[in-house]
């Protein structure tokens, strides 16, 4: 059972009257302060360990704040028509909100638009204001969000990125998968199921992808697959900024007409169950198509067929174990973990009623 802070002082009270010690002696040894000598602090510590004094660490933490609470604050892309999948991390984030709200957490929610870099911006610098004591987000834009890292070190506020890395910057913490090996494996996925070296489509759907680390890491390493074992299909590129059904199915129309025997479809993103739609409306069924992540419209195509494969790692898990981390980090001192990867899960039509995100 957690003290209370009055039964904490009482503990501090008996151990220094024990010692015949003042309190403030029993402090810098609790604390692990200078200023008492060895003697000492071998007694108070002896007579800690006959009473099974442990300080109440949540009650010193809040003390240590002028707002009496810890504040944690969060920014991540808006849930829109164009992709549900920030819903999972978010559910993630709330779930232990939920469960650490009773320690005086409080967690602030702010949102942007992915394909808008001065949304991000705005949404930073009301964070700024805010003053949080830990922060979570997802590094869309990444010159952006390298700043935001290095202002967050400069004021001491702990910080963790989910679902997508910054390679080669050095940042708190990453919970997230190993993207580059995300696309390695799905190159496998693909090498046993295309017989014969036809080609095989690279599909980059996103209003920016020149910056995207997370799909451009998935595409390097799902052509490394193919050059580490030699593997002669024609890797073909298909990259748009025009999200939309109508754009894709028109691009990848005229994609058919000039490479007729393309085997398989490899999107980068969540965006798989639009190509899906196409390649059923262009009569491409038998194409072999996998993607990312476990949406409604994802597991619907899967359902039905269009989809083979879903190439997904745990986001709902990754929101939740972000914000466990700054709870542990600022209320327990425990020490944040520089990068703790996800499991990278293969779903199909078969067990997809059994996954978990």
């Amino acid at each position: 059972m957690k003290e209370t802070s009055g039964k904490s002082l009482a503990g501090v009270k008996e151990i220094a009257k024990r010692a015949n010690v003042s309190i403030a002696t029993v402090d810098r040894v609790i604390h692990n302060r200078t200023g008492v000598s060895a003697k000492t602090k071998e007694k108070i510590q002896q007579i800690i360990d006959e009473l099974g004094y442990q300080p109440n660490v949540l009650a010193q933490r809040l003390a240590l704040t002028t707002r009496g609470t810890i504040r944690l604050a969060t920014l991540l892309p808006n849930i829109s028509d164009e992709t549900e999948f920030w819903r999972a991390p978010l559910d993630g984030i709330r779930r232990a909100e939920l469960e650490i709200r009773q320690y005086g957490i409080h967690v602030e929610h702010y949102f942007f638009d992915q394909n808008n870099r001065q949304s991000f911006a705005r949404q930073v610098a009301r964070i700024k204001k805010y003053k949080p004591d830990g922060l979570l987000f997802t590094p869309v834009f990444p010159e952006e969000s390298k700043q935001l890292i290095k202002d967050s070190a400069t004021a001491n506020i702990p910080c963790v990125l989910i679902n997508s890395d910054l390679p080669g910057f050095d940042n708190s913490c990453y919970i997230g998968p190993d993207i580059f090996h995300s696309g390695y494996l799905s190159a496998q996925l693909v090498s046993y199921c295309v017989k014969g070296n036809k080609p095989v489509l690279i599909a980059n759907i996103a209003r920016e992808i020149d910056n995207n680390y997370a799909i451009l890491d998935k595409e390097h390493g799902f052509r490394t697959y193919f050059s580490d074992h030699k593997l002669a299909n024609p890797l073909i590129s298909f990259n748009t900024t025009q999200t939309d059904y109508t754009a894709v199915k028109s691009k990848l129309s005229k994609l058919f007409k000039k490479h007729e025997d393309i085997a398989a479809i490899f999107v980068t993103n969540s965006r798989v169950s639009v190509v899906a739609r196409c390649l059923e409306d262009l009569g491409k069924k038998k194409v072999l198509l996998l993607g990312h992540d476990f949406t409604s419209e994802n597991v619907h195509s899967l359902e039905r067929g269009l989809i083979d494969f879903l190439i997904c790692e745990k986001p709902e898990e990754q929101g939740y174990r972000g914000i466990t981390t700054l709870f542990q980090n600022l209320v327990f001192s425990k020490e944040i973990e520089k990068t703790y990867l996800m499991p990278i899960d293969i779903i199909t039509r078969h067990n997809y009623r059994y996954y978990r995100n």
